[in-house]
């Protein structure tokens, strides 16, 4: 038998950066994969690893030269993490790296572009409308898979630990959350497009604008926002799932990680739901 070609690595190795200029933030959300080429025959005929670079280690040269060496433009980061593994290991003889970016958009509020909250994505705007006959109407708008984030603005401390907490306490961290937000209307609005696009508006900017000390007091307070800023709104229901971003561990690798780079998860993730009356 005979090996044509092989190559082996990390795939879907997950990093954020925040891209820090003073109080001005961006966001920096990767998808990498990293596959390695080379004199790694003997490991495949012969059982003999002496050459091979493990996976756990591709993994995390990913995610230390992320946060030493990624910037705003993904290709330079590209070049620079084939050159590591060219120049470190001479047994690789090709290296393939494939970079998938999450956009984020800066959110705005009044029309000014906020410093450190973010939105992937417009989400889906939905509606359900339910009559019977002889009663009333009920009207009910939102908007489904709304991805926030701002990167900073946000804690959670003062909770229960027992002898199976692990959470850390933290006063500033990053938080996210794929937003299902809807409202019943008690009375018709005159402009229902208009009215919606009022009560976004209004429990975003709480989320963008306002110290997070969970996401509970987020929602009631984004929810407060939606009654303020609409009086046709009687009732709001909010499902925010708490997307995690973990502190990347440096240590073994001697940097310092002060809330800059984080490993994106997405399962499992905080649920968070609440129905308010006005």
């Amino acid at each position: 038998m005979k090996i044509v070609s092989s190559r082996y690595g990390k795939k879907h190795v997950r990093v954020l950066k925040v891209l820090r200029e003073g109080a001005r933030h961006q966001v920096k959300e990767l998808d990498v994969s990293c596959l390695l080429e080379g004199d790694f025959e003997a490991s495949f005929t012969a059982s003999d690893n002496s050459k091979v670079v493990p996976t756990d280690t591709v993994k995390n040269t990913v995610i230390a030269l992320a946060h030493t060496l990624l910037g705003r433009e993904n290709e330079r980061f590209g070049l620079d993490l084939v050159r590591h593994f060219i120049g470190k290991y001479p047994q690789v003889r090709r290296v393939r790296v494939e970079m998938s970016e999450r956009r984020w958009d800066r959110h705005a509020i009044a029309g000014a572009p906020h410093d450190h909250a973010f939105i992937g994505g417009a989400g889906s705007p939905f509606a359900c409308v339910v009559a019977e006959r002889g009663g009333a109407e009920v009207v009910e708008s939102g908007i489904d898979d709304l991805l926030v984030l701002k990167s900073t603005g946000s804690g959670f401390i003062g909770y229960p630990r027992d002898e199976f907490t692990t959470l850390p306490e933290t006063t500033d961290r990053i938080l996210s959350m794929k937003a299902r937000m809807a409202w019943t209307f008690g009375t018709v609005p005159p402009d229902f497009n208009a009215a919606n696009e009022v009560v976004v508006a209004a429990m975003l900017g709480v989320f963008a604008a306002n110290y997070s000390p969970s996401v509970q007091a987020t929602l009631h307070q984004m929810a407060a926002a939606a009654f303020a800023a609409s009086p046709h709104v009687r009732r709001v229901t909010l499902a925010l799932p708490n997307r995690h971003y973990l502190l990347a561990n440096l240590k073994p690798f001697g940097l310092d990680n002060p809330n800059v780079t984080f490993i994106p998860t997405d399962e499992p993730h905080g649920q968070i739901e609440a129905t308010i009356d006005r």
